[in-house]
Order: structure tokens, then C-alpha cells, then sequence
């Protein structure tokens, strides 16, 4: 395949932060920690240093709690009530729709598990614009994740992408953005819903609050359909 390849975050950059379900992610997280028997300072701690750490709270389980990532999942992402969060979203479809499929194939790219992964895409009504997924496989159990290189490198040997100047990613992740970047991905963009609040590794953060200066050669937008402008090569003229 000699076209270039989009690889787009789901959590918070396909739909809005203003959903909140980072909010009750974050809420089934602190619970989980909580039924190890640690208590809610601690708790929190280790959520926090686990995120921050390893990009994914839940790497610091397995690794230090030897707990079911299944399990996990099941209790966290699994249970979160989406329909009732997200809905399909048309300006995303007809964004995705309008790629042209000669010059760019559109890969989603996410440190979730397949099944919150393909229930987000579903619900939104764009699973079927979605080429191929790249996921954390929670059932091994040395899965990598964003932002580790390995990750990375693997999203781009199951694309079959060669070279890194072909990739176009977004993401809402600034340290994610910055991982991809340092690997030579050449159309990093960093989506930033400026104001607007989340949650990372169990505390409330406001997006774009952190002061830190904009990465050199990426591209900060607030909307999706900036990419319109952004990636312009990609689209199509009609």
C-alpha cells in the first residue's frame, strides 16, 4: 500500500472532552485501586504515578499488582454508560468521508482495548470509515502503550508503513504527540481543547493550562475539522 496512513486517538480527540468520560474513567480507576486495598490517598498516589509514568495507569497494575487486565477492563472501560455520553456525530462521518482513500488510508490508534475502542468508533457511526485499528492487547501481558517507542514501532509494522514521513497522527496527548515526533512521524498534530476540563491519572486538569510552549514542526488545533486546512493534501477537492 503506497498511500500515506492517518493514524487518529480516539479518547478525547474523536469526541469532545466536555463528554466527561474521562471524568468517569477516572472515577472506575481510583475504585479499582481502592478494592487492592489501598486506601483512598494511596489510591490516588499510585494512580497518578502509574499514568504518568507508564502512559496508562493500568501498565502499573500489571506490572506491580499482578491483577487480570480482562478484569480489569471489564470493571473500567466496560462498564462505562457511553451511549448515554456520545452520540453519532455526522461532522466527524462526513470529516472522514470527505479523506481521499487514494492518497491516505485511516487507521484508528489507541491505548484502549478493542472493545472500548470499537464501542466508541460504533457509537460515533464511524466504524465502518475506520481501515484498521491499532489497540493495547490487554490478553498479553507485556502489552506496550503510548508513549512508549515500542508501541510506536509495532502500530507502524502492522500498517505496513515503512517510512515515518507517510504517517499523519492526532492526538490529544501532548506527550504522546512528542513520542511520535521524536520517531521521525513526519505530520504530528496535537489536539487542545483549550478551557475545557479532564482528567489524567485521576486528577482534574484544564486543558492548555500547563503553560508548556507548542512542540516545533506540530500543529495545535481545537477542532477536528481543522485538519480540513491542516492536512490539505488529504482531502478532496470536490
Amino acid at each position: 500500500d503506497d498511500r500515506a496512513i492517518i493514524f487518529l486517538d480516539i479518547d478525547n480527540t474523536l469526541y469532545s472532552a466536555s463528554s466527561k468520560i474521562s471524568q468517569a474513567m477516572g472515577k472506575r480507576i481510583h475504585e479499582y485501586f481502592v478494592k487492592l486495598g489501598l486506601d483512598e490517598d494511596k489510591a490516588s498516589e499510585l494512580h497518578h504515578k502509574y499514568y504518568t509514568q507508564y502512559g496508562l495507569a493500568l501498565r502499573g497494575l500489571v506490572r506491580h499488582h499482578e491483577i487480570d487486565p480482562l478484569d480489569f477492563d471489564k470493571q473500567c472501560d466496560g462498564s462505562l454508560p457511553l451511549e448515554d455520553m456520545i452520540k453519532p456525530d455526522p461532522k466527524l462521518r462526513k470529516l472522514l468521508q470527505d479523506i481521499d482513500r487514494s492518497k491516505a488510508q485511516v487507521w484508528a490508534l489507541t491505548n484502549a482495548y478493542i472493545t472500548h475502542a470499537t464501542r466508541v468508533l460504533t457509537i460515533l457511526g464511524v466504524q465502518d470509515l475506520i481501515e484498521g485499528l491499532i489497540f493495547c492487547d490487554y490478553a498479553q501481558p507485556n502489552f506496550s502503550c503510548k508513549p512508549e517507542p515500542e508501541y510506536y514501532h509495532n502500530a507502524l509494522k502492522k500498517a505496513g508503513i515503512t517510512n515515518p514521513q507517510k504517517v499523519y497522527f492526532i492526538d490529544d496527548s501532548r506527550s504522546n504527540v512528542l513520542a511520535a515526533h521524536r520517531l521521525g512521524w513526519a505530520h504530528c498534530v496535537h489536539f487542545c481543547e483549550h478551557g475545557l476540563e479532564t482528567v489524567e491519572g485521576g486528577r482534574p486538569k484544564q486543558i492548555g493550562a500547563d503553560g508548556q510552549p507548542a512542540l516545533e514542526d506540530v500543529t495545535v488545533v481545537g477542532q477536528l475539522e481543522e485538519l480540513r486546512a491542516v492536512w490539505r493534501e488529504l482531502f478532496r477537492e470536490d
